[in-house]
């Protein structure tokens, strides 16, 4: 069975820190592109970050929004991939979802159920 589950959301002040992890089951992880995405209410789910691997190498990409605070990354040993929030802005409150998606002949795309991240005073 598929699955992928976050944790690690909470609620932090203006300026803290969080540490997102996404922990995959029931496929072969290393093999997958995997992305954080976020929603806030009454907008539209948009990507954070994705990190894919090119000729062994991971490579790494960011919304400008979030690039010099946040970091993502992956274990693939682990199945699990995290986000490192640092610096964190009210602006930044939203649910956050992991992503995973591979194309092999056809496309394979898994989400987690999301874990809350409030940012507030």
């Amino acid at each position: 069975q598929v699955q992928l589950v976050e944790s690690g959301g909470g609620l932090v002040q203006p300026g803290g820190s969080l540490r997102l992890s996404c922990v995959a089951s029931g496929f072969t992880f290393s093999n997958f592109v995997v992305g954080w995405y976020r929603q806030a209410p009454g907008k539209e789910r948009e990507v954070v970050a994705a990190i894919g691997s090119t000729g062994g190498e991971d490579t790494t990409n960011y919304a400008a929004s979030v690039k010099g605070r946040f970091t993502i990354s992956r274990d693939n040993a682990e199945n699990t991939a995290y986000l490192q929030m640092n610096s964190l802005k009210p602006e930044d409150t939203a649910l956050y979802y992991c992503n995973a998606r591979q194309y092999a002949s056809r496309w394979y795309n898994y989400w987690g159920q999301g874990t809350q991240v409030t940012v507030s005073s």
